[in-house]
């Protein structure tokens, strides 16, 4: 498990980084799909290599692309096209107005706001809302659609002084954005430059113990920089003056959580989920190093497995296609070798993901309509997180004996 060879320092506390968790081998940037007329061009691969460090078990992929990359100016991902994740938006919503007495003498900050599916809830109580978002596309609906108020920009402290001059937040929400920040010092920075003086701060992120258990090497890909456990969130937020409060358990992304923080000593005391949760995490060994060591073979099995399941039904003569342009979902094709020899096309509810190209296998997207049109054997979800949603919606496949297939943490076809 140790790398002698990488030096890099770790993200959040600086600590040479010297153990590889999983390496994924090379693969393209996973939400750059293309034109069809730009399928003959070369593709640019990168290692897709993560990084255990052994002081504050920080998870972490080594840079080979700048956040701009990913997320600047025009960006695929628009969160209003699933409709659990809103209604997953409204509960917060609603939960958080109760639990915290907000009021339109409030202000709820959303920081990677995307197209204002979450503030869009809050506004509709009265209470003052901004968004931030580098993605300016995304922005755009957001004001247009939705009358969010939203700044473009990165969020890192320089933003946090630039808004906080307007006022500083009640609340500041960021749903599955901590991740997906190269610095994390300074987006932590910015959070307590923000945040009022008795502010509360929620960060959701997908659980790094969700991923080693359910062998979900597939939420691995350069725009998520780092793999969250509470244990390596609660340090980082510390060297920042913030101090988690408590912490909920999350069905999102396969299994999530939600954590509640403000500045020390001026929050309440640790929960009981929270002091709890700290002992699972315990029990699980995630402040060890060697409990950060299996999960590469792991991984090897399950590429195996899913293969075989494809390889077994292609020799049948199987027609299958693809659900979802989700990221996750072009990591495993990309790792697994998964082409068009496997898969006719792929489908995905999002007009913008429409008539473009999958990266790396150059499967085209078309409207989920296709398959009513072609009746394939088999779908396969890439978007496991949905697969619930996804197998309600598809549900007439079963009218010409269609099936589904959910390919991790093994293979299952649900008929």
């Amino acid at each position: 498990m140790a790398d002698t060879t990488r030096t890099l320092p770790c993200r959040a506390c600086g600590t040479p980084l010297r153990h590889v968790f999983v390496d994924l081998g090379m693969s393209p940037v996973s939400n750059a799909m293309r034109l069809p007329a730009e399928a003959h061009l070369a593709e640019a691969f990168y290692p897709l290599r993560t990084f255990v460090c052994e002081a504050c078990k920080l998870v972490q992929i080594e840079d080979v692309q700048p956040a701009e990359t990913h997320f600047h100016g025009s960006y695929t991902y628009f969160s209003s096209y699933s409709k659990s994740w809103l209604e997953h938006a409204r509960r917060y919503a609603e939960m958080m107005t109760s639990r915290f007495g907000l009021g339109p003498s409030s202000k709820v900050v959303e920081v990677a706001s995307n197209d204002g599916y979450l503030l869009q809830y809050f506004k509709a109580q009265g209470i003052p809302v901004l968004g931030i978002d580098p993605a300016a596309n995304c922005a755009e609906v957001a004001e247009r659609e939705r009358g969010i108020p939203t700044l473009v920009r990165f969020f890192g402290a320089a933003t946090a002084r630039e808004v906080a001059e307007s006022g500083k937040a009640d609340v500041i929400a960021g749903n599955n954005v901590l991740a997906h920040v190269p610095d994390i010092n300074d987006f932590v920075s910015g959070l307590k430059l923000l945040l009022k003086d008795s502010g509360v701060i929620t960060i959701e992120f997908p659980h790094l113990l969700r991923l080693i258990e359910a062998k979900y090497f597939d939420t691995i890909y350069h725009e998520h920089y780092s793999y969250l456990s509470l244990l390596a969130v609660e340090r980082l937020f510390a060297r920042h003056g913030l101090t988690v409060f408590d912490v909920e358990e999350l069905p999102t992304h396969g299994g999530s959580l939600r954590i509640f923080a403000g500045h020390t000593g001026a929050t309440p005391a640790a929960s009981d989920r929270l002091i709890a949760f700290r002992g699972r995490e315990a029990n699980a060994g995630l402040d060890d190093l060697a409990s950060y060591g299996s999960f590469a073979a792991e991984v090897r099995h399950a590429k195996r497995a899913l293969l075989s399941t494809l390889i077994s039904l292609k020799e049948k003569g199987a027609r299958i296609v693809a659900y979802g342009a989700a990221a996750k979902g072009n990591t495993l094709l990309n790792y697994c070798g998964i082409r068009g020899d496997f898969l006719d096309y792929a489908v995905d509810a999002s007009p913008h993901k429409q008539g473009l190209l999958l990266p790396g296998t150059a499967l085209p997207v078309h409207a989920p309509e296709r398959i009513f049109e072609t009746k394939p054997d088999y779908v396969l979800i890439l978007p496991w997180n949905l697969k619930d949603e996804i197998i309600g919606q598809m549900a007439g496949i079963r009218a010409w004996g269609g099936q589904f297939i959910v390919p991790l943490p093994e293979p299952q076809i649900i008929p």
